[in-house]
């Protein structure tokens, strides 16, 4: 199959978030699946069918299947629109999250995702033996949100992910698929975050769309702003610009092709 490495939410090789993106004919088992994402060992590995007028669209980290992921969708578009069908500037997915869009404007790829919005939450003893600093705030959604007094303590923190694993049992969760935002306002920026999901076999990812789902509801609701541009603070960095559209949120990025090979299975 036709196999590409893309680092999406940048327009520089080696910083963003590398996913890999693969080009299926039809759908194979979930075991193969699974075992290619885990032998690729990035944070997300995205598998395409091709139908009628759309793509049908799946994600893998190396350990489970996800509902949503943002870079690796950014990816899957920029991939389609740079090596696939170069005449087009917008496209559907079918997902476990329903219909998404990508549309591309200039060099910009802008995803349509569903919001996510938090709701306050516990204080779990888990977080604070992990993180080892007082927040603001614990929300959840479909991942975990920590709110943090300044963007400093988000550079900081050095969580102990044995520790932080331990949230499913103390939250008393029933998969794996969920991960835990940190985040503050931004210094140069309107808002920072970090994202871990130790759960899913990712200690840290290095930018996630699927965070800014919830994080876009939060930070404009705080913010009094529609249109915000946000940094993840990993080590690899990026860059996502941000619209809060009701049920919806807009997230868009750039990307960079790193990779093109073939993967070959019998």
């Amino acid at each position: 199959m036709k196999y590409y490495v893309i680092d999406a939410f940048t327009d520089e090789l080696f910083r963003g978030n590398p996913a890999g993106i693969c080009l299926l004919d039809k759908w194979i088992d979930d075991y193969i699946l699974q075992k290619i994402a885990f032998e690729n060992n990035l944070s997300e590995t995205a598998f395409l069918v091709r139908q009628k007028g759309y793509y049908d669209l799946r994600w893998f980290t190396p350990k489970v299947e996800i509902d949503l992921c943002g870079h690796a969708t950014l990816a899957s578009a920029f991939v389609i629109m740079s090596f696939v069908d170069t005449n087009i500037n917008k496209l559907s997915f079918e997902t476990r999250s329903g219909t998404l869009t990508v549309e591309k404007s200039a060099d910009l790829y802008i995803l349509d995702f569903p919001a996510r919005p938090a709701i306050q939450t516990l204080n779990y003893e888990t977080f604070e033996k992990a993180f080892k600093h007082e927040s603001i705030a614990t929300m959840k959604a479909a991942d975990f949100m920590i709110v943090f007094e300044n963007e400093q303590i988000i550079k900081s923190l050095k969580p102990d992910f044995m520790i932080l694993k331990q949230i499913k049992e103390e939250s008393k969760l029933d998969n794996d698929s969920f991960g835990i935002i940190v985040t503050a306002k931004g210094d140069n920026c309107d808002f920072v975050s970090r994202f871990f999901a130790p759960n899913a076999g990712v200690d840290e990812d290095s930018v996630t769309g699927r965070a800014h789902c919830t994080l876009i509801p939060y930070w404009s609701e705080k913010l009094c702003k529609t249109k915000m541009t946000a940094k993840q603070l990993s080590q690899r960095g990026g860059v996502l610009y941000c619209e809060n559209a009701g049920e919806r949120v807009k997230i868009g990025g750039k990307a960079v092709c790193y990779l093109t090979g073939e993967i070959n299975i019998n």
